[in-house]
């Protein structure tokens, strides 16, 4: 692998056109590092304390930083308290013992018994990786020593553990799974690895094998995809041949890239594991690429675009690779979730054909540069990756006085006066808040409630009109129909919309009330909204129509149907969700009749 220093000269005489000994740059005269995607190039976290001192400190503490952690010196707030959960016939109970934490399975196979590792999360919950500790001849696992994702997820909005496969738009399993291997499933977008290895697929194209750690880019529309390009085919297959040897692996005895890549994926996803990381949860250099000579000479500075002598990235052709869109690229990386093969998509889309903006959380990145505002606006305009978001600012951003940060470029609308007639609410309500309108909380957020959608678009947008439910005023005005909402738009902006595509949606009676027709009517995320929704208007009269929902086929509806009704009713919903629909519709039915029996 060629090093930073090398690449670093080949820099500065390339750019000086003699000097094979460059003098030292001058602070006042700041340049970008020369190479920063090679795993030579990175230096860790903790060379960037010194320089960094506030950032780094808020970061310690931050969701990204502790996105993935050492269970033995992890702060966990989970309960291995002998609490069980089943899924069918199987049961995943949580423990302590000696100080350790264990999870244990126990289905038809056998008992297996996992100590716990690692701690994945935070925030909204957390989830475990463990090494099974039974035999070497374990034939649910097939073995120890290699760390496994593990069946359970403590939320703490609830104080509750959940089965792991139900954070996702997944239907309702049969048996508890503990296949899912931390190293090849998990490892890329919640800790630090070298952009380079992260590309292997997009400098290859079609048919590479699969590997750990590669992005989604692919789900984009082919118009936003950047393109990743080799600028030294024999520079590039020597780094990735010594990459192949770093992980432990044996290198292609071909020079040729084309080879080389198969070769390098292959070895990532059979070797790549804890050991083999820049670092542990998502570090500096996770977003702002390897800065080891940033680190030596301060003048050099890190950049999120990407700097190598061997490959390029470069912007699709309606970009032009502004900072601002590079960042939003490099947030996208990881904030896309449309790998949960869910297989429908906001806008009518389906994940597999026409995808468009994804239903749950996590898909942030992906969504807002599928909006308007990703040219100019970055991600971090309105988050601070070093550090958790505080809720009241992020509140605030969705009130009049947020406004500020969109009339920076759509300044027609920075009077109350132009804001009120755009929006044909009244000065100062909620309805003049820009975000309020075009990023309406829409999407399945960690902890079973709405959060925002980042396609910034408008709520009288076509697609969003005639193929989704409910009609995003509706989110709002929960009380209103269909047709009272529709005629309201079409004549406040002069817009038309299809009445047949309407009655598709919400059927022939269009004076039926919004979100009521989209519980009935609607797909699984569009129900999710509308069980929110009556939730938070806390509306009794929804209680039978709600209560079915307890044993939805996709279980992770289930408990934003449990929260909807204690909103309702204050009375806690005591049913094991993750039981088989089955046993749970008899049991919803009986819980509504105690609810409504005794309120």
């Amino acid at each position: 692998m060629r090093s930073t220093h090398a690449l670093l000269l080949v820099c500065v005489v390339a750019a000086c056109g003699s000097s094979a000994t460059p003098a030292r740059v001058a602070p006042a005269a700041a340049q970008t590092v020369a190479s920063n995607v090679l795993r030579a190039d990175y230096a860790g976290s903790r060379a960037c304390e010194d320089c960094h001192a506030a950032e780094y400190a808020t970061w310690q503490h931050s969701p990204m930083r502790n996105m993935t952690r050492d269970a033995a010196t992890a702060v966990i707030r989970a309960p291995f308290d002998g609490t069980s959960i089943q899924i069918g016939a199987d049961t995943a109970t949580m423990e302590t013992q000696g100080g350790a934490r264990f999870v244990r399975v126990a289905t038809e196979k056998g008992v297996s018994r996992y100590r716990v590792t690692k701690v994945v999360g935070g925030r909204y919950r957390e989830d475990f990786v463990g090494i099974d500790v039974t035999s070497a001849q374990n034939p649910v696992t097939g073995g120890i020593g290699v760390e496994r994702v593990l069946p359970a997820t403590f939320v703490f909005s609830t104080q509750s553990w959940r089965y792991k496969g139900y954070s996702v738009m997944v239907k309702e399993r049969p048996e508890i799974s503990v296949r899912a291997v931390w190293m090849t499933d998990c490892i890329g977008c919640h800790n630090t690895l070298p952009l380079a290895t992260m590309l292997y697929d997009e400098l290859y194209g079609p048919g590479l094998p699969s590997y750990q750690g590669k992005l989604s880019d692919r789900l984009l529309p082919r118009s936003l995809i950047w393109t990743a390009a080799s600028r030294d085919d024999a520079g590039l297959a020597r780094a990735l041949s010594d990459e192949i040897t770093f992980l432990g692996g044996t290198p292609a005895p071909s020079r040729k890239l084309r080879e080389v890549l198969p070769a390098v994926a292959t070895a990532s996803e059979q070797y790549l594991d804890g050991g083999k990381l820049v670092e542990l949860g998502v570090g500096c250099e996770a977003c702002h690429n390897g800065a080891k000579a940033h680190a030596a000479e301060p003048a050099l500075k890190p950049t999120f675009a990407v700097q190598s002598s061997l490959f390029g990235l470069t912007p699709p052709k309606n970009q032009v690779g502004s900072r601002a869109q590079w960042i939003n690229k490099t947030c996208a990386k990881c904030h896309t979730v449309l790998f949960t093969r869910y297989p429908w998509t906001w806008e009518g889309g389906e994940r597999r054909k026409n995808p468009g903006g994804s239903t749950t959380n996590s898909g942030e990145g992906r969504d807002f540069q599928l909006g308007g505002c990703a040219s100019q606006m970055a991600c971090t305009t309105c988050h601070d990756p070093h550090a958790a978001d505080a809720p009241e600012a992020m509140a605030a951003l969705a009130t009049p006085a947020g406004n500020k940060v969109c009339v920076t470029c759509h300044a027609a609308y920075a009077t109350q006066a132009a804001v009120t007639q755009h929006s044909h609410h009244a000065a100062g309500s909620a309805g003049t808040a820009c975000i309020g309108c075009h990023m309406p909380k829409k999407n399945m957020g960690l902890d079973y409630g709405l959060v925002r959608y980042h396609r910034i678009g408008s709520p009288t947008d076509p697609n969003r009109v005639q193929a989704d439910r409910p009609l995003e005023c509706a989110l709002c005005h929960t009380d209103k129909s269909v047709r009272e909402l529709v005629s309201t738009m079409e004549t406040w902006w002069s817009k038309r919309y299809d009445r047949r595509s309407l009655t598709t949606l919400y059927g022939e009676n269009l004076d039926v009330n919004t979100i009521s027709a989209t519980l009935v009517r609607g797909k699984p995320h569009e129900q999710a909204v509308a069980i929110a929704l009556l939730g938070e208007r806390r509306d009794r009269a929804a209680l039978p129509a709600l209560a079915p929902h307890l044993a939805h086929a996709y279980p992770l509806i289930r408990y934003y149907t449990a929260r909807a009704l204690q909103t309702i009713t204050g009375q806690r919903v005591e049913l094991d969700l993750g039981r088989s629909s089955a046993e749970l519709g008899p049991a919803a039915v009986d819980w509504l009749r105690a609810a409504t029996t005794h309120p």
